[in-house]
């Protein structure tokens, strides 16, 4: 067994990454001890490490007097439809901008990159005004279509695809496979890992829209986690029990599909960043 050197810079190594680490996982840490805290337990100085008198009580209130169940699945309705829709649409386009040869790709492509860089508050008012006139405002479609169209989720894609070896392509479309048939058989299984890396993409990058469910919701029922729980904040006093239970119940979901698809994501970031 071949024993590895303690080096000084591997023990400083281990000292940043360990600091690193209590650093972003305690106020995670924090938000959970929280929700178990009753108001007084919560504001108390100096503060509790640990929840003494742990309660319920926030939860209940959470669920009961507030719609917290419906704000989260409202939550997930939308990350799971924008997920699905954003990768089926970004995976065929970024197929097509990588592998088909038509007037005007490169420029189309270019179309994409500017996108990237276009902050979604300047397109806000006509995106507005067109949501309202399909009589979708206050409604999760209105938060979901505006989100499809991502421009670095074909940029993404686009990447994945250029690794497609074309020879496959060629012998797919002797054998007699249309385009559809030649796109599900052949290059999804090569694009795979790129694909599961973008699900998780959207899926943050939804869950964590609080502009978009901002503007586009307003009804109580319609609202989602992150909206809800910003709802519970009061102009004199605050229950910020009730607030980091709240705020748990957002976490949950979110911690367990990175969790779930870890390893997918890890995979597909480094695919795409070696070609060849």
């Amino acid at each position: 067994m071949i024993k590895k050197k303690i080096t000084p810079f591997g023990i400083f190594s281990i000292a940043i990454l360990s600091i690193l680490t209590i650093i972003f996982v305690f106020p995670f840490y924090w938000i959970m001890t929280g929700a178990f805290k009753s108001q007084a337990d919560a504001v108390k100085r100096p503060p509790q490490w640990w929840p003494v008198n742990a309660t319920w009580e926030n939860f209940q209130k959470l669920l009961v007097q507030n719609p917290a169940g419906q704000w989260l699945l409202n939550s997930v309705l939308i990350c799971v439809i924008t997920m699905l829709l954003v990768c089926l649409t970004s995976s065929l386009a970024g197929y097509v901008l990588a592998k088909k040869r038509f007037y005007g790709q490169r420029l189309l492509f270019s179309v994409f990159i500017v996108a990237m860089a276009l902050p979604k508050q300047v397109i806000l008012v006509p995106l507005v005004r067109m949501i309202s006139a399909m009589n979708l405002h206050d409604t999760l479609a209105a938060v979901i279509l505006p989100l499809v169209g991502w421009p670095f989720g074909v940029f993404l894609m686009k990447q994945f695809s250029e690794n497609i070896p074309s020879e496959l392509l060629e012998s797919a479309k002797i054998d007699g496979c249309n385009e559809l048939r030649t796109f599900m058989s052949i290059a999804f299984p090569i694009v795979k890992p790129g694909f599961a890396a973008l699900a998780i993409f959207t899926f943050i990058n939804t869950w964590n829209d609080y502009f978009m469910q901002l503007v586009m919701l307003s009804s109580r029922k319609n609202l989602t986690i992150s909206l809800g729980v910003a709802t519970l904040q009061a102009e004199l006093s605050t229950n910020y029990g009730l607030i980091m239970a709240g705020a748990a119940l957002a976490a949950v979901p979110i911690v367990t599909v990175f969790l779930i698809f870890q390893k997918s994501f890890t995979q597909g970031i480094t695919m795409g960043a070696v070609k060849g």
